[in-house]
Formats: structure tokens, sequence, C-alpha cells
């Protein structure tokens, strides 16, 4: 009888460590919006513009590496001065570490085109810094763990009249697109 349990304890467990699931990790998709898509093409971070299923055309928005893995990346229209202009945002996420020192970057672009003239009208990026640094003490053995905050840049804001608001920890500046200039102007 003991046996009969072991053997059926055994089994019930060999069952379940087969039955496990192999966790899969999904990398995720570039936007498409429109007849536009964001891809990562002959070492380029591009919008691709397709017209009739057939690329047309590309802007480049920077040369990339293999390892180049944009994180959130979204791909919206909107509408300034009577325009149709599109926002590109993404993360980009790097760790540098030493041995007393690590830093973790998260720099967040925003560039806004105007597909008709295949142009870019506006450009910004939002820079944080984490650093956690080991400092000694004087001349004794005794060290303490340091962490700290920069920031460069400004925190990007689309307004819902398609205007754009860039703020940091000094200063406020509100930006108005004008449609002759094919440029946002200071409000």
């Amino acid at each position: 009888m003991k046996k009969i349990i072991l053997f059926v304890c055994f089994a019930l467990l060999s069952f379940n460590g087969f039955s496990q699931k192999k966790k899969t990790t999904t990398t995720s998709a570039l936007p498409k919006i429109d007849n536009l898509q964001v891809e990562i093409k002959n070492e380029n971070f591009q919008v691709t513009i397709s017209e009739k299923g057939k690329t047309n055309d590309a802007m480049i928005v920077k040369a990339v590496d293999a390892a180049f893995a944009p994180k959130d990346c979204k791909l919206s229209s909107f509408t300034a001065s009577g325009v149709k202009l599109y926002l590109l945002t993404w993360t980009e996420l790097s760790t540098i570490k030493s041995p007393k020192k690590t830093e973790d970057k998260t720099t967040i672009y925003s560039v806004i085109y105007e597909i008709t003239s295949k142009k870019q009208v506006y450009s910004n990026y939002q820079l944080t810094n984490h650093i956690t640094e080991i400092v000694s003490l004087g001349g004794t053995g005794a060290s303490e763990t340091q962490e700290k905050m920069r920031r460069e840049g400004f925190e990007f804001v689309l307004n819902p009249d398609g205007s754009i608001t860039q703020k940091n920890k000094t200063q406020q500046t509100t930006y108005v697109y004008d449609k002759d200039k094919m440029e946002f102007k200071k409000k």
C-alpha cells in the first residue's frame, strides 16, 4: 500500500513538473498608424511611409546599432493650426556599472513630423539619471551609500489644442505651430 501511495505521489510531482509551460518573452512591436510604420532597418531607426502597400519613402530618426531596443514606442497623430502632424515618442534605458558606482539612465524622446513635406518640425528629450555611489568616509574604513538624481532636458506635454508645453524645475514654455514656416514657435 505504501508503495502505491509513494508511486502516485511521485507520478503527480513528475507530471506537474513536465506540465509547466515555458515562459516566452515577447518583444514589443513597433507602432503603425495610417500609412506610417516605425521600424529598425539597415541600422536606422526610421518612420517608413507606405502608399498602397508599397514602401514609398522613409524618414530616418537616428542611426542605431544592433543592441538598440526602444521601450514604450508610440506613434500618434494630432492637429495643430489645421495641419495633421505625427508624434513619435520612445524611451531608451541604459545602465553603467562599476564596483562603487551605478548609473541608471532613462531618456524619453519626443519627435514631431509633418509628413506631407517629410520634415521633422520638433524634437525634445528628457534625461533622468539615478546614481547610486559608495563613498568612503574620511581615512577610516567606513563607507556609506549615496543616491543622487540628475535631470536634463524638458518634460514634454502635448496639449489638446495642438500646442506644446516644455517644462523643467525652473521654467515652463508653450509653443504653437506656425504652418507657414512649418515649425513650432514660442507663444
